[in-house]
């Protein structure tokens, strides 16, 4: 066997594990919401932790996808045209990224340290687990982008 047939299949390895990730996220995702739903009875928990678990299971299947495609541009065949559209591809996918990390976490991503934050997959978790209580306050609820101060009006 090559070296070209060996990172060929390498790459169809990093294609399967990135369509596996995508599966089964999708999985674990309505598994959450399901799981939200039937502990607070609220749609919109539910949504949410789908929204967040499966966002945070595309982008992680993203990456996969554009490693596979790295290697296989790099390592197999290393045409001009190949590493153009590689570029085509990454671009598109990072374009892809940054929209879902946007539509995920309700803000920028430069903005995102201002207001914190862990993982896409714990947060939803979390955010199931804190709503099956009964009493919840309100006022006590995460920060929003709207509830941050803009921090470049003051310049």
């Amino acid at each position: 066997m090559t070296y070209v047939e060996i990172m060929h299949r390498v790459a169809q390895a990093f294609e399967l594990v990135g369509a596996a990730v995508l599966v089964l996220g999708l999985a674990w995702a309505l598994g959450l919401a399901v799981w939200a739903w039937r502990r607070t009875r609220r749609g919109q928990v539910a949504y949410q932790t789908l929204r967040e678990a499966f966002g945070g299971a595309l982008l992680l299947g993203i990456e996969v996808l554009v490693a596979a495609d790295l290697i296989l541009t790099v390592a197999v065949d290393a045409s001009l045209q190949n590493v153009a559209i590689l570029g085509l591809i990454v671009l598109i996918r990072t374009f892809l990224s940054f929209s879902l990390e946007i539509e995920i976490e309700g803000v920028l991503p430069w903005r995102r340290a201002l207001i914190g934050g862990s993982g896409h997959l714990s947060k939803s978790l979390g955010r199931a687990r804190d709503n099956s209580s009964p009493k919840r306050d309100e006022s006590a609820a995460e920060p929003t982008a709207t509830d941050l101060p803009d921090v470049g009006a003051a310049r």
